[in-house]
């Protein structure tokens, strides 16, 4: 049932996308941000009680309606749940505008536009950065949108499914990345969560994340140049082990062989592309070039194909078994 209800699901939203601001979004961050207005007091085991009501509630409410559809209305019912659910949380087409918008500007040669096109993506000044650096963050930005929004909801999604619990994997990796990124900055009230609550959210996220990056590291190195991949892999991790996006970023650059990392975004607006900071360092590889785009491209869906077709061979022995 998992391998069906992945490709309905990215069937569907490559064929009729969500747009960005919609109400089933913007119903699920009210409500993150009603929780932690409401049970936020500052102190760690509470906020640990916030964190479980606004991820681990909204999954069992899922799994709870997924096991009803197929004890009273039979296994297709659950699966058009997981469909719909995945539908949601599950897409290329939640962030591949951005990317396609600045490949295209650039493309034209009208770098000003990619530049503001990157800062309105990122919600931050981008300064004069060249050409080179904003491919160089446009690779970097989609590749962990990628992970966020595809890899990481397959990962879950195919892990929990299998052992009977559902969407449940999909909807808390999900809940889980959006309250730490929503936690983090404060609301559009100005309001700010505690310091105790950003800490539990962070840990909560880079736990949940840390097995499925590496996943997705391997996905790379596997259906691109694997030894390079690998090597690049393990040398981050010797500097920075607790980095998960790092570990992905290692990955695609030993993969394509493009240099990647150094200087964050706000970094290169503020005090040139020159500069790097702690726990970031560049990659061995070619500098990025408008044409690596293609090969990013290739490179994310052969791995999506990769996995939908172990996924497929677990569903088909899982029915002949």
């Amino acid at each position: 049932m998992s391998f069906f209800a992945i490709l309905l699901a990215l069937v569907l939203e490559q064929a009729r996308p969500l747009p960005a601001v919609n109400v089933i979004y913007t119903t699920v961050e009210r409500w993150v941000a009603w929780v932690a207005r409401t049970l936020d007091a500052g102190v760690r085991h509470q906020a640990w009680i916030t964190w479980g009501m606004t991820v681990i509630g909204p999954a069992l409410v899922a799994m709870a309606v997924h096991w009803s559809l197929e004890l009273s209305l039979g296994w297709l019912a659950a699966v058009f749940w997981n469909v719909a659910l995945l539908y949601i949380t599950l897409g290329f087409r939640q962030f591949s505008h951005h990317f396609t918008a600045i490949r295209e500007a650039l493309e034209n040669g009208e770098e000003n536009k990619a530049r503001e096109l990157l800062a309105e993506w990122q919600q931050t000044q981008v300064g004069q950065i060249p050409r080179s650096e904003i491919v160089r963050h446009v690779i970097e930005y989609s590749m962990i949108a990628a992970h966020r929004h595809v890899f990481g909801v397959f990962f879950w999604y195919a892990a929990l499914s299998i052992i009977g619990l559902g969407p449940v994997g999909a909807v808390v990796y999900r809940l889980t990345e959006l309250a730490n990124r929503r936690w983090q900055q404060p609301s559009p009230d100005g309001s700010v969560t505690s310091e105790a609550l950003q800490s539990v959210a962070s840990k909560a996220w880079q736990t949940m994340d840390w097995l499925p990056s590496r996943m997705t590291a391997l996905g790379f190195a596997i259906v691109g140049s694997f030894e390079d991949a690998m090597d690049g892999w393990r040398n981050h991790a010797q500097n920075f082990p607790e980095d998960n996006d790092g570990v992905i970023l290692a990955a695609t650059a030993g993969a394509i062989n493009i240099r990647l990392g150094g200087a964050p975004l706000k970094a290169s607006s503020e005090e040139g592309p020159s500069v790097e900071k702690a726990g970031s360092s560049s990659t061995p590889g070619r500098p990025p070039e408008v044409a690596h785009f293609a090969q990013v491209v290739g490179l994310v869906w052969r791995t999506v194909i990769m996995w939908l077709v172990l996924v497929a061979l677990l569903t088909m022995a899982n029915l002949m078994g």
